[in-house]
């Protein structure tokens, strides 16, 4: 199958004037979302009522989501669920990990980890109270701390500042090889780069749908559990749909089947139509293409920021076999530049404390694109157009 990247573009709500490079933070609207979720709505909730739960599906949408998600990153079949949010499978996964080493305290992540991450590590093993703690170490000296005090490795592939792209296979064999278990958060990797969960022996993975898989605000959160592990963990959270038979209304919890005891509260429906326009744009999509035309944007972006912005300081890494889907750059007045950028139609974000960054989605970014991106962030930065005072009032979202 080959991708037919200037179609894909059409099936997105992309603002007139408007070039998005912004889609690893919240991707933007599929046009059917509009009329997949208008149908959930009056059709189904509208007329069914509480017989949709039967009738229209919606008690299995969370294992049936999940395959179509677990299909591009390379998970076995019914071994992803979807539900809640990120930082609740996090804390999901991290519990359930951290039991499976009852001997071992130490969970090792690196200072580059998402920092929601760590503060769920933080809550959770001050509720704990066992003597555990976290290890954040810089990404390079991951390897030497790596021992057999390690209960958890706990990681996020892609690095939401820079872009730097972990080794998912060789940590998860150095981490198996002492011992210890495997954590990784997702975020930056479902629909931008490569993944293959089964091949490379991840014990647990969890991500979120509204970055680059379009699922608009505050959608769903999956988690993965490796085969091996599936029917031996406690869910750390024991929901009511994660019970092994839900409504025989038992008064003491039961864990379900497998993937199935990791689903917590009742799903989102609504939510849950925007995740379905998307996974049928998903369904066409071939891993192996996208990522080819992401490192022809990315490379290109990269090349021509560099010829025209002195001032910028490449913080991704050059290799795009090192780099995610995205691009990121040092500038001390990065928050007043993006701000400039987004005035002239160049939406990316800042992050703390100087990284502009921008993100590159094939599916409707194409090489026109970059090129007039690259245009309009050298005249911000060239002619200084970020050195305005409405554009250094921060917002409370960057």
């Amino acid at each position: 199958m080959s991708l037919n990247f200037a179609a894909t573009k059409k099936l997105f709500v992309i603002p007139e004037g408007c070039i998005y490079l912004d889609g690893n933070s919240l991707g933007p609207l599929p046009k059917s979302a509009i009329s997949k979720t208008r149908d959930v709505v009056e059709g189904q909730w509208g007329k069914m009522l509480i017989t949709g739960w039967n009738k229209a599906g919606w008690m299995q949408q969370p294992i049936d989501f999940g395959n179509r998600i677990g299909r591009l990153i390379g998970a076995e079949r019914d071994h992803l669920v979807v539900g809640d949010t990120l930082s609740i499978k996090v804390y999901q996964a991290l519990a359930s990990a951290l039991e499976l080493r009852p001997e071992r305290k130490t969970i090792l992540s690196d200072i580059g980890n998402f920092p929601s991450d760590i503060y769920i590590a933080e809550g959770l093993i001050k509720s704990l109270g066992k003597g555990y703690e976290i290890n954040l170490v810089p990404p390079e000296e991951l390897t030497k701390n790596l021992n057999e005090d390690v209960a958890v490795l706990m990681l996020t592939e892609v690095d939401y500042r820079t872009g730097r792209m972990h080794d998912m296979a060789s940590l998860n064999k150095l981490a198996h090889d002492v011992g210890a278990l495997t954590v990784w958060d997702l975020a930056h990797s479902a629909g931008a780069i490569e993944v293959n969960l089964r091949q490379v022996g991840t014990d647990f993975a969890v991500g979120c749908t509204y970055k680059y898989l379009n699922a608009g605000p505050g959608a769903p959160a999956f988690i993965y559990i490796a085969p091996q592990h599936a029917n031996t963990i406690r869910p750390a959270i024991s929901g009511w749909l994660g019970h092994a038979e839900p409504f025989a209304f038992e008064p003491y919890y039961r864990s379900g089947k497998a993937i199935e005891r990791m689903r917590i509260g009742t799903p989102p429906v609504i939510a849950s139509a925007a995740l379905d326009a998307a996974l049928d744009i998903w369904d066409q999509v071939e891993m192996v293409e996208l990522r080819a035309k992401s490192v022809e944007l990315t490379d290109l972006f990269i090349e021509k920021i560099q010829d025209t912005c002195q001032m910028l300081v490449l913080a991704s890494p050059k290799d795009a076999k090192l780099r995610g889907s995205q691009v990121s750059f040092h500038f001390e007045e990065g928050y007043a530049a993006i701000q400039a950028c987004i005035s002239l139609g160049v939406i990316g974000d800042f992050r703390a404390p100087d990284i502009m960054r921008f993100g590159f989605a094939p599916l409707y970014i194409d090489e026109k694109d970059v090129l007039a991106a690259c245009a309009i962030i050298s005249k911000v930065m060239n002619e200084r157009l970020w050195d305005r005072p409405a554009y250094k009032k921060k917002d409370k979202v960057t």
